[in-house]
């Protein structure tokens, strides 16, 4: 019986397996905290992306003679893919984010008439999709994040 209590309190002072159990507690806080991070920073590379393609739209139109559909097309080409000529085909680039499409986006003529006038490129209805966690699958609801940057310059063509 004595060799029994012995076995026992030895089996309860032992300490070799306890930084497995603390690892296993903190694992998944610090899964979260790489995960939410790396999250955070591709939504702020997207949002970055869609905002310099706005500002390029724009300043393509802020300098062209007339804005009518053939350079609107092309302002949204600009945005689109940072080619005029338009995206996908032999040798042209591919849209610059997924899921992006000229639907997206918005342009703004200069306003008839005298005075100072501006040009307006928008993104509208650009839903970032997360690449670690995918709430809207996992939990059946609606977790979207709308992007929706938007650039306006003066036009310099009076």
């Amino acid at each position: 019986m004595f060799w029994l209590k012995k076995k026992l309190r030895n089996l309860f002072l032992r300490d070799d397996g306890t930084q497995l159990i603390e690892f296993a507690i903190v694992f998944p806080v610090l899964f979260l905290l790489f995960a939410g991070t790396t999250e955070l920073g591709r939504m702020f590379y997207t949002y970055n992306s869609l905002a310099k393609a706005t500002r390029g739209g724009a300043r393509y139109l802020s300098t062209v003679t007339t804005v009518d559909n053939t350079s609107t097309t092309k302002a949204k080409n600009m945005v689109l893919c940072g080619n005029s000529a338009g995206c996908g085909g032999a040798g042209q680039p591919a849209a610059i984010l997924p899921n992006f499409t000229a639907s997206n986006i918005v342009v703004t003529p200069p306003a008839t008439g005298v005075g100072v006038k501006y040009v307006t490129v928008a993104i509208t209805g650009y839903t970032y999709q997360p690449l670690v966690f995918n709430l809207n699958a996992m939990t059946g609801g609606n977790f979207n994040i709308s992007l929706a940057p938007s650039t306006t310059m003066r036009y310099m063509r009076n």
